[in-house]
């Protein structure tokens, strides 16, 4: 039964990231279509076609390494400087006739509006060859009647909404799964309610010198927790601090306020048994787990725990299962979008020590990048809990499909090719291109030429490859351990 339910978790999964990447893709083909844009190909996956379906001029299809998805769009690239517009190609007119400034006798195929023959020039080199085959590729999908339909002739915000509407596609999908998780079904949260209260401050390094020797209560000349101070108890619920109130599921912004005010004397009000007490309190200073933007501790490229200098009050927090407003779910899904832009961020150091975690006897960092089978597992450990409810372990699945849109939204506005974002910052560029050129009378500088930066799409599509391998391989060898 086990086995069983682990394989449904990892089913589960498979099918979410099936449905975001499909999803994905649609946010670029519906505008596309709208704006006019030919489409020629919907695939999902790569590779060799296992299926397809043509509807109207599209081909709809599923190919058979399910790592992504695309949507082949007429136009992409620019022509080269001085070979005129892609509705006259190196390789004829699409009407099927001849240029109007034919030369008598030439041939339909060789001449653009300058009178200069338009045979393929010999390259100047490897990266010319590139550029010079992407544009050959791209005109040989021509057809007739794709003069104004081609993308790179859209208005720039036509283009960019055409670009952007896969990464918010996903941004969609992870808050909509997260409203039906958050408001819908519910999920544990950490309250404002106390659960414990510590006697004394100590510091961690001080907390596992003790632990290591068997201590475990507080000495004379320990300084008294200013929670205990206070006067607060378990049970007790704080409702204001420092004059913010907050509501019961607030325990991290609680946390926040706490930190950034260590040695200031500030009020707290605390509900217990129905009446509202008030009391002062003093955060001592002391080195504590840094935390990220969920409240997940820290790690550096070891696996420690960094620390920092912040407000301490020692308390805990109480957990339960509780449904948050609507108006709570887009501040959840901001702190899903921050964890995941730190993690892109710092991606190198963390594809570091996924490298060192894999080859050697680091641990892997539990907050570091994982691939689609690192998640499948997890997964299927989750789904195998029979000692978790049903309801638990659906939850948790649910939120891993949402974390993993939210992770496709922010990892796709890399300002890159061949992600989405490079073609955004393109159109950007070229936007501010022709803006400075207008400002300053000077002539069109034109659309910014993509196919120049294939060897840049080449070495980064290469990374990201090395970049999946490199995950899927330590999923295998050294999973993450969350359980």
């Amino acid at each position: 039964m086990t086995v069983l339910l682990f394989i449904v978790g990892v089913l589960i999964v498979l099918i979410g990231v099936g449905a975001s990447i499909a999803l994905h893709e649609i946010g670029h083909l519906v505008p596309a279509k709208l704006f006019g844009v030919r489409t020629p190909k919907y695939m999902i996956g790569f590779g060799p076609t296992l299926w397809s379906t043509r509807r109207g001029e599209t081909e709809y299809g599923v190919k058979a390494i399910p790592l992504g998805g695309y949507v082949s769009m007429i136009g992409m690239f620019p022509p080269a400087r001085g070979k005129g517009d892609l509705g006259r190609t190196d390789f004829g007119d699409l009407g099927g006739t001849a240029p109007d400034d034919a030369v008598a006798g030439a041939p339909a195929t060789g001449v653009d509006s300058g009178r200069t023959p338009t045979t393929r020039r010999s390259s100047t080199g490897i990266f010319q060859q590139l550029a010079d085959d992407a544009r050959q590729a791209s005109a040989e999908e021509l057809q007739p009647g794709d003069e104004d339909r081609l993308f790179y002739k859209l208005p720039v915000y036509k283009r960019i909404i055409i670009m952007l509407g896969g990464p918010v596609m996903n941004l969609v999908i992870g808050f909509v799964l997260l409203a039906v998780l958050v408001s819908g079904v519910g999920t544990y949260q950490n309250t404002t309610s106390v659960s414990t209260v510590n006697e004394c401050v100590l510091s961690s390094a001080e907390q596992a010198e003790r632990a290591a020797a068997g201590e475990d209560s507080c000495r004379p000349e320990d300084p008294l927790a200013p929670a205990s101070a206070a006067g607060l108890r378990p049970g007790d619920r704080v409702v204001e601090y420092d004059g913010v109130r907050l509501a019961a599921w607030e325990w991290q912004r609680l946390t926040d306020l706490i930190r950034s005010t260590a040695g200031e004397t500030v009020e707290v009000v605390y509900i217990r048994d129905g009446a509202e007490h008030t009391a002062t309190i003093t955060p001592l200073l002391t080195a504590r787990p840094e935390l990220d933007a969920i409240g997940r501790p820290v790690t550096d490229a070891t696996g420690a725990v960094q620390t920092v200098e912040v407000g301490f009050v020692g308390m805990g927090s109480e957990t339960r299962h509780m449904t948050l407003p609507v108006s709570e779910v887009p501040e959840k899904v901001g702190e899903n979008v921050r964890a995941v832009a730190d993690v892109v961020l710092d991606l190198p150091a963390r594809m570091a020590a996924v490298a060192r975690a894999a080859f050697t006897d680091a641990p892997r960092d539990v907050n570091g990048p994982i691939s689609v089978v690192g998640v499948g597992r997890i997964a299927g450990e989750v789904s195998a809990m029979e000692e978790i409810p049903l309801r638990d372990r659906a939850s948790t699945l649910v939120g891993l499909v949402a974390s993993l849109n939210i992770a496709l939204f922010v990892f796709n506005l890399i300002p890159l090719l061949p992600l989405d974002g490079g073609h955004v910052a393109g159109a950007l560029w070229e936007a501010i291109r022709r803006g400075f050129a207008k400002l300053f009378r000077r002539r069109d500088p034109g659309p910014v030429d993509i196919a120049r930066l294939l060897p840049v799409t080449y070495v980064v599509a290469g990374l990201l490859l090395v970049m999946g391998v490199l995950l899927i391989y330590a999923d295998i060898v050294k999973p993450v351990q969350l359980f």
